[in-house]
C-alpha cells in the first residue's frame, strides 16, 4: 500500500478532455440551442442511454446562468446528478459544473466554446475537466478517461450538429 501511495504522489490529479466539431449553422443558432437544458434530452448522449431518465429543471430560468438540469437514471452511464450553467457569454461560451451523485460521486467542470467560422458555420469546442485527489489518482494510471468520456462527448457534439443544422 505504501508503494502505491508513493507512486500516486507522482501521478497527475487532474485531466482535461477536448473535442471539437464544425457545424453548418450560425453561431447564434448553435449557442441558443445548447444553452437551454430543455434541449439536452435531444442531444446529450448520456441522457439518451436511458429514455426513462427523470429530468427536472431547477435554479434560475432555463438557458440562464445558474440554471440547473437535474437528471436521474437507473442506467449506470447516466446515473444521477446535476449540470449547472455557471457562466454564459452570449454566442461565445458556456461554462458548466457537473455534480454526480450516483453511481459514482465526483465533480467535473468545463466549457463549451462557440467560434464563428463564417455567417453560417460554427466550430463548437467542448472542454471537460475533472480529476482524482491523492491517493485515489493512482487509478488514472490504469483508466483512460479520454477514451471513456471522449466518445460520448463526440456523440453529443454530432447530435448537436445534426439538430442545429435542421433549425
Amino acid at each position: 500500500v505504501a508503494i502505491l501511495c508513493i507512486i500516486a504522489a507522482f501521478v497527475p490529479t487532474k485531466y482535461t478532455i477536448k473535442r471539437e466539431i464544425a457545424i453548418n449553422a450560425p453561431t447564434e443558432t448553435v449557442y441558443n440551442y445548447v444553452r437551454f437544458h430543455s434541449n439536452q434530452k435531444d442531444f446529450n448522449q448520456w441522457l439518451q442511454y436511458d429514455p426513462n431518465t427523470k429530468i427536472e429543471l431547477k435554479g434560475n430560468a432555463d438557458g440562464q446562468e445558474g440554471s440547473i438540469l437535474y437528471f436521474k437514471s437507473k442506467n449506470i452511464k447516466t446515473g444521477e446528478g446535476e449540470w449547472k450553467n455557471t457562466r454564459l457569454i452570449k454566442n461565445q461560451q458556456i461554462d458548466f459544473n457537473l455534480q454526480f451523485i450516483s453511481p459514482y460521486v465526483f465533480t467535473a467542470g468545463g466549457a463549451l466554446y462557440f467560434k464563428p467560422q463564417s455567417t453560417d458555420k460554427t466550430t463548437l469546442l467542448w472542454e471537460f475537466k475533472s480529476g482524482k485527489n491523492w491517493p485515489s489518482n493512482i487509478i488514472l494510471l490504469f483508466v483512460n478517461m479520454d477514451k471513456i468520456i471522449g466518445g460520448d462527448i463526440e456523440k453529443t457534439l454530432k447530435n448537436i450538429k445534426l439538430n442545429t443544422e435542421k433549425l
